[in-house]
């Protein structure tokens, strides 16, 4: 279809919805069906009618030009309409990129410590930290779900929910493998060493979206641990949730009562069996369109954190900022996460034009 036609489409609909959402018959169900998608057509809407005023005023320019004295005041707004015509016209095909359904929903992030041992451990410590200081500057909630630490304070696995506006949406970015190159404070001779861990971000399933059936599921309870594998509780009360239809495993033992260890098993149980489904769709789409950025392919090294030189370098987009403890501190990893949003519509819009 036309980008015209698109956008004709586009005014009728928001117009017929105005016109349902005036009916007093409707219920609140429909209401809120008409209201939401109303709402997302608004602003399109608008850009479209303020491209439409912007191209009716070049022709009305067009004819001024032609009285001598008129001509140079016409030709003043002509050069401005001229550069605000191709800006609405990318904000509107901005808004036409489909949306990936997931963005508005809450995210459950799992960070483990890769290649690197105690040091990738503290590393991996380091990275939700960033993601804390990350998710408060965004005014998002974070709770943590499910620890597995080291002796020396740094985490083997962390899982977390992020809960607010749009986290997904700037959060999918983190998936991958990401890398420290720095001293250790565990290495006397001062020898830079290079680490690793990885971080997957799944959007948060909703209980209408994965059908979990009781019958294939295995539960097994046992005493809780602390470091250095002694028991912490005196009960049964963690819980191993055992997928068997996809061999999905969560263990969660992080609070003492089993039926809440249980009832966070299986929010983390749907969402990854939820992403497992999404990422089999995200592969087929990946294909037609090679280049991807924030494709959330857990083994794709995505970005290096070099201390020596302060720097970040995020290799999707080839981008570097000389600012490490800003971006470890959460307050400038927006820097990339807007980097990469960019790359991503400039990228989609790029398939929609061939």
């Amino acid at each position: 279809m036309a980008l015209e036609e698109k956008l004709n489409t586009i005014r009728s609909r928001h117009a017929e919805l105005a016109s349902l959402m005036s009916q007093g018959d409707l219920s609140g169900e429909q209401f809120t069906k008409y209201s939401m998608e109303y709402a997302e057509l608004e602003p399109v809407v608008e850009a479209i009618n303020a491209l439409a005023e912007a191209r009716q005023e070049k022709e009305d320019l067009q004819e001024m030009l032609a009285d001598p004295e008129m001509k140079a005041m016409a030709e003043e707004e002509m050069h401005q309409i001229e550069k605000k015509i191709p800006a609405l016209e990318k904000q509107i095909r901005l808004a036409l990129i489909p949306k990936d359904q997931d963005d508005a929903k809450n995210a459950i992030v799992e960070i483990r410590a890769g290649t690197g041992g105690d040091e990738a451990a503290l590393f991996a410590s380091d990275l939700f930290n960033m993601l804390k200081g990350f998710a408060s500057k965004e005014g998002w909630k974070l709770e943590v779900m499910e620890t597995s630490e080291n002796d020396i304070g740094g985490y083997k696995e962390i899982v977390c929910e992020v809960s607010g506006r749009n986290v997904f949406a700037k959060l999918k970015y983190e998936s991958g493998t990401h890398r420290v190159q720095r001293v250790p404070k565990t290495e006397s001779g001062g020898r830079i060493h290079t680490s690793a861990a990885t971080v997957a971000v799944l959007p948060e399933a909703e209980e209408a979206e994965v059908d979990i059936k009781t019958d294939d599921l295995r539960v097994d309870t046992y005493r809780s641990q602390g470091a250095g594998g002694q028991h912490v509780n005196t009960t049964d009360s963690a819980v191993r949730i055992t997928h068997i239809p996809t061999g999905v495993v969560v263990e969660m033992q992080e609070e003492r009562s089993q039926h809440k260890n249980r009832a966070k098993a299986m929010k983390v149980l749907a969402t990854r069996i939820y992403d497992m489904e999404r990422q089999k769709l995200h592969a087929e789409r990946a294909a037609e369109r090679k280049e991807q950025v924030g494709s959330g392919d857990r083994s794709e090294r995505i970005r290096t954190y070099n201390f020596p030189q302060g720097r970040v370098t995020d290799h999707r987009i080839n981008l570097t900022l000389h600012n490490l403890d800003g971006v470890l501190s959460g307050e400038a990893l927006g820097e990339i996460t807007e980097a990469l949003i960019a790359e991503d519509h400039a990228s989609a819009l790029a398939s929609m034009e061939n």
